[in-house]
């Protein structure tokens, strides 16, 4: 079994070879370029470098979200282009069960991954380890990052927080949660392709035509489409 992960989903670009029980590669960077222009050359490379074909390939695992509503669409097209293509399962796990993944496996508490929304809010859920599997405690959802810190400063249990875009919601979270809040190193704050893998491993598959990236919410363009349609609440 020879899994490719694919995570376009926020600035960082993530991939990952992974065989059987053992990790054959990742590539992964943090930077403010276009997915769209990289992934597939990204791709191409670390297979030719672990001496992989796409014949290779039995499973594509995908971030599907949420995070950057153009970084998900990307991933996702490729990836299930690549599945159906090679006529290969496709399976898509939350780019929040992603950041949570690596850092949380030795945690003794519950794992907050955040994802800037802008405008106050943040793309975030609760993941803890049970008997070895990370497990949602709270569900992806998109919130004002004031209510969650609310919300969690009510829970007995320590909160690892994760995330690239923590710099702008540290002083809140540190202020509302004091000593309860525990913020990740600086080197578990990219989301690992090869925990990405893992996650899908055993997943069930999805259906090729009809999966679709979990955006939580609406593109801008599209919000403001259908607030001029009337067809919803500008609220």
């Amino acid at each position: 079994m020879t899994i490719l992960a694919i995570d376009t989903s926020n600035n960082p670009l993530g991939i990952a070879l992974l065989d059987e029980n053992q990790v054959l590669g990742e590539y992964i960077t943090n930077l403010k370029k276009n997915h769209s222009v990289r992934i597939m050359p990204a791709i191409e490379t670390l297979m030719k470098d672990c001496e992989r074909t796409p014949a290779d390939l039995t499973k594509i695992v995908v971030a599907k979200g949420p995070g950057s509503y153009t970084g998900v669409r990307i991933g996702v097209t490729i990836a299930k282009t690549l599945a159906w293509t090679l006529k290969i399962p496709l399976v898509g796990i939350s780019s929040l069960e992603v950041l949570a993944a690596g850092a949380g496996r030795y945690f003794n508490g519950y794992v907050s991954p955040i994802v800037d929304a802008r405008r106050g809010q943040v793309y975030t859920a609760l993941y803890q380890y049970q008997n070895g599997e990370l497990a949602a405690v709270v569900e992806d959802q998109l919130v004002m990052l004031a209510d969650w810190a609310a919300t969690l400063s009510e829970m007995n249990k320590p909160i690892l927080f994760i995330g690239n875009d923590l710099p702008i919601h540290r002083d809140k979270i540190k202020e509302v949660l004091g000593s309860q809040a525990i913020f990740a190193n600086m080197t578990e704050h990219n989301p690992r392709p090869a925990e990405l893998a893992m996650l899908g491993r055993n997943k069930p598959d999805e259906d090729v035509h009809a999966f679709v990236p979990n955006y939580i919410r609406l593109a801008e363009a599209e919000q403001k489409w259908l607030e001029a349609k009337g067809k919803i609440s500008n609220r």
